[in-house]
């Protein structure tokens, strides 16, 4: 077969009209075309009186060397690449050792257990909260009531942070091996609509995740895997030899038992802060990582259809508008859209007691009356948070304590209209823009919990996104602090063998290590991390 990409038809068109489109654009009668199958399918609304949909196919032909032979050197039109994920390893009998642990059951943790089940290893995994209904329940008490299970929350538990999210499954990451396919499959396995398979921005929504790593814990389950949850891992036995290296030898967890291993999966998630700490006290090499603060700005979903759709808003085939924007500061700073969730709400995100912390989420509809995403400048270790490994960290509870203050000291959240903050005054009321925070906002000034810099960036922003985006800076506009978990604080180093740079047996991996960002790339790395510790095995063997 062939894959044909950048194939553009009007929005709207009936869906026979693509078989025709291309054996037009290969120049072939209607006869030679057996079969095609959609890939990819987007939308390109840069002309709103014309929005296109833009496919990419795979297609049967009768005689496909000649029509390749006649698109020599066009990157469009080229054989179907091979997508078949394909395990590299399996357990040998009598597995040499304690069977591998994989810490964390968020994306990262779900598919490197996975992936280790598949091969016959029979994963055990920890996790420090609870199954996912479960701790649906206790994330609801602090929306609803203001309590907070600091075990048990939108960080920790099943599913990891990404239960709680948009559920966005698109990735800038690079993908030679088509790795994100693999787990785009395992999710529709798992529940997931077949259409994230070919949707160039896919999406789940919560609802439907929860349902999904379910299924894929049965599956794991299974296989031989095991899940333990409320094991808290509190501390990592290290043995040092006489030449100085070292390697992991096991877990001691919050039970009060320990556990053998040798071979850890550490998915911890970029809010597991107490574990960074002693990771860093047992000397693991760790280093500072850039990372963005800011808020979650709400405007009317209404809004943003218009303004990126004009009189096609609305349209079925092009669904809730999203945006992405960035500008670079005249202060040195890049501001910019973080994890837009169309249609979706801004939600309680903080894992410590006394903190607010923000994030945005969204359901499969994202029919929700406002869209949200992370306005966030960037900032980084030398300039903003120097000096130790952990800085990062501080400087994050630094700002959402002063965002708890700010918010009355009760989890409601500080906000501010974008007129008020534009003018340098604190909002007494609300606009037109409701807000969709729970458990509450309180009308305030965000310089309280915000850095001077930050400020001045994100004033100088707004109106230049306001020229790209019709009514991004209406005066009415909310913005809500305060969000500073848009990715890792830390990097827990390794090597080309997926292990730590000097502890041996551990293997960091996912958002909280450093190396993805967002559900796909995390699980992405879930699946190469399982990989390298099953090739460790083997080689143990060979």
């Amino acid at each position: 077969m062939l894959r044909l990409s950048n194939l553009s038809l009007p929005l709207g068109h009936p869906p026979e009209a693509l078989a025709p489109a291309i054996c037009n654009r290969l120049g072939i009668p209607e006869r030679d075309l057996l079969s095609h199958t959609i890939v990819r399918r987007a939308h390109d609304a840069r002309k709103k009186a014309a929005i296109l949909m833009v496919y990419t196919v795979d297609v049967a032909l009768r005689d496909e060397a000649a029509v390749l032979a006649r698109f020599a050197g066009d990157s469009q039109v080229r054989p179907r690449p091979d997508t078949n994920y394909r395990l590299v390893a399996r357990a040998p009998e009598g597995l040499p050792g304690p069977r591998p642990v994989v810490i964390g059951a968020g994306p990262c943790g779900l598919f490197a257990g996975l992936i280790l089940a598949q091969m016959g290893f029979k994963p055990i995994i920890l996790d420090r909260g609870k199954v996912v209904r479960e701790r649906t329940q206790d994330t609801w008490g602090l929306w609803r009531r203001g309590e907070l299970n600091p075990e048990s929350n939108v960080q920790f538990g099943e599913g990891g942070a990404g239960t709680f999210s948009d559920g966005k499954l698109y990735s800038q990451i690079k993908d030679p091996r088509h790795l994100g396919r693999k787990v785009l499959e395992e999710f529709v396995k798992a529940g997931a609509p077949e259409e994230i398979l070919t949707e160039a921005h896919p999406h789940i929504g919560t609802f439907r995740l929860v349902t999904m790593v379910e299924s894929l814990r049965e599956t794991i389950e299974g296989l031989g895997g095991e899940y333990r949850w409320q094991h808290k891992v509190e501390d990592f036995d290290i043995e040092t030899a006489a030449d100085g290296a070292r390697r992991l030898k096991g877990l001691h967890l919050s039970t009060g038992d320990y556990l053998e291993a040798d071979h850890v999966v550490l998915a911890v998630g970029h809010s597991a802060r107490d574990t960074f700490q002693t990771l860093y006290d047992r000397g693991v090499h760790i280093e500072a990582k850039p990372f963005s603060i800011g808020v979650r700005i709400e405007h009317p979903q209404s809004w943003m259809d218009k303004a990126r759709f004009g009189a096609c808003a609305g349209h079925p085939d092009l669904g809730a508008a999203d945006y992405s924007l960035a500008h670079h500061c005249s202060n040195g700073r890049t501001v910019y859209s973080f994890c837009m969730c169309p249609g979706g709400t801004v939600v309680a995100a903080t894992s410590e007691p006394n903190r607010v912390v923000t994030n945005g989420m969204s359901q499969y509809s994202r029919n929700e009356r406002n869209a949200n995403s992370g306005f966030v400048v960037g900032i980084d270790p030398e300039r903003d948070y120097p000096g130790h490994p952990l800085a990062g960290i501080e400087f994050q509870r630094q700002w959402e304590s002063l965002a708890f203050t700010a918010g009355g000291g009760d989890y409601r959240a500080p906000a501010q209209k974008v007129g008020d903050f534009l003018a340098g005054k604190p909002s007494e009321a609300l606009g037109e823009v409701q807000p969709s925070y729970r458990p509450g906002v309180t009308m305030t000034d965000l310089a309280q919990c915000l850095p001077a810099f930050a400020i001045e960036a994100m004033r100088e922003a707004l109106p230049v996104f306001g020229r790209q985006i019709a009514g991004y800076d209406h005066p009415d506009v909310l913005m809500t602090g305060v969000e500073t978990r848009t990715s890792s604080p830390v990097r827990i180093t390794r090597g080309k063998d997926f292990q730590s740079l000097n502890v041996a047996g551990l293997f960091p991996a996912g958002e909280g290590a450093g190396y993805a960002g967002g559900i796909l790339s995390a699980a992405v790395d879930g699946i190469k991390v399982a990989e390298a510790v099953a090739r460790a095995y083997v080689g143990e063997t060979a």
